[in-house]
């Protein structure tokens, strides 16, 4: 796999979140959630469902994890994926293609 399907593959998957997004809670996820938003008081279920997402995202960055799962399954680290390009690319050592998609500059 590359940075090429990487993008083609989350792209498609972006697609179908925008399509519709619906979870179903087991008994103990259901009663976190509701501990949380009663402790917490964001304006709905959703918002705190976004945080955690962010939450996971992070953690998952941080630790290495997110890096391990992409060399895995992409041979490419989550640097690469927001540069555009591999790290041969980046050295000269292959012949690189800019893109204009903003969307991989996600920054935190």
């Amino acid at each position: 796999m590359s940075l090429e399907a990487l993008s083609t593959e989350l792209e498609a998957t972006v697609a179908e979140l925008d399509e519709e997004l619906t979870v179903t809670l087991d008994r103990q996820s259901k009663t976190e959630l509701a501990l949380l938003l009663t402790a917490l008081g964001p304006e709905d279920a959703d918002e705190l469902v976004r945080r955690a997402i962010q939450l996971l995202f992070q953690s998952t960055v941080d630790t290495g994890g997110l890096d391990l799962h992409l060399r895995r399954g992409y041979d490419v680290t989550y640097d690469e994926y927001l540069s555009g390009m591999t790290y041969d690319e980046m050295r000269g050592g292959a012949e690189y293609q800019p893109t204009t998609e903003d969307d991989r500059r996600y920054q935190f």
